[in-house]
């Protein structure tokens, strides 16, 4: 299964563990992940932002009905192997991902956050994590 993080900086441990996760569904061909332009740093705070596609296999059990036992039906579109609502119920499964924050017919979105103290100092950041995950070939991410 490809995987492309050219477009991402590996910045994002949730992230992380979602392809992680993604790369063990047989049902997901591809993937692609982003630095999405909204990120930004401050001094108190970090505000990641990923974006990730997905590619769903086709499925292979899709043979057209046969007419009168005889012919085949012509070859219409090939149905996918999984939905983005079915992606939703896998990963709501899943204790340590759990329901997305928000989600609609073409995206689920995650919003993590934590606060981080590195050692030797006295005052930490918050690291806020945004995901949304797409559909490769759906309609629903804004031009940019």
């Amino acid at each position: 299964m490809p995987l492309d993080k050219n477009g991402w900086s590996g910045e994002g441990e949730f992230t992380q563990r979602l392809l992680d996760l993604f790369e063990q569904i047989p049902e997901i061909a591809g993937i692609r992940v982003e630095d999405a332009p909204a990120s930004r740093s401050e001094a108190d705070y970090n505000f990641v932002s990923n974006e990730i596609f997905v590619a769903f296999a086709d499925r292979t059990d899709a043979a057209p009905p046969r007419r009168f036992g005889l012919f085949r039906r012509k070859p219409g579109p090939v149905p996918k192997a999984m939905t983005i609502a079915a992606l939703e119920a896998a990963l709501t499964a899943i204790p340590e991902i759990g329901a997305p924050d928000y989600s609609d017919e073409a995206m689920l979105q995650y919003l993590r956050t934590q606060r981080i103290i590195p050692p030797y100092q006295t005052r930490g950041y918050k690291l806020v994590e945004l995901v949304r995950i797409y559909e490769v070939g759906s309609n629903s991410r804004p031009a940019s």
